[in-house]
């Protein structure tokens, strides 16, 4: 963004100066009035020429530029979506891993419990 910022003011500076000194130098040339409006008229029509020749290689520029920044974007949004869902596939599997093996555990703790309490009920009938 700075560089555009940077660039119009270039450009802007460009212009007035060029412009500045196109008046200076004709209101300073050793001519007929007649002639120098005509010598202002042919001035200001180049000068015109230039700053929409000029304009017209910025504005391209700058879709060149918003072009690549589109691609780009385009490009990290593709990442992204991939990593995502990488992520999301990684987290899947671990959340079912972690699940399976809480449910093992689970099934082991309530078969030793089982176990505990047989071994209790057992041990209370013969005594």
């Amino acid at each position: 963004m700075s560089d555009r910022d940077e660039f119009g003011a270039f450009l802007v500076g460009f212009i007035v100066g060029g412009l500045t000194g196109a008046v200076v130098s004709l209101l300073f040339a050793p001519q007929s009035g007649e002639e120098t409006r005509a010598l202002i008229k042919d001035k200001s029509i180049e000068l015109r020429d230039k700053a929409s020749v000029s304009a017209e290689a910025a504005l391209a520029r700058a879709e060149e530029i918003a072009a690549e920044a589109r691609a780009r974007a385009d490009e990290l949004a593709a990442d992204l979506r991939t990593r995502g869902t990488s992520a999301y596939e990684d987290v899947k599997v671990r959340g079912m891993s972690a699940y399976e093996d809480v449910k093992t555990r689970g099934k082991s703790a309530i078969d030793a419990v089982r176990k505990t309490g047989a071994k209790s009920d057992g041990s209370s009938t013969a005594a």
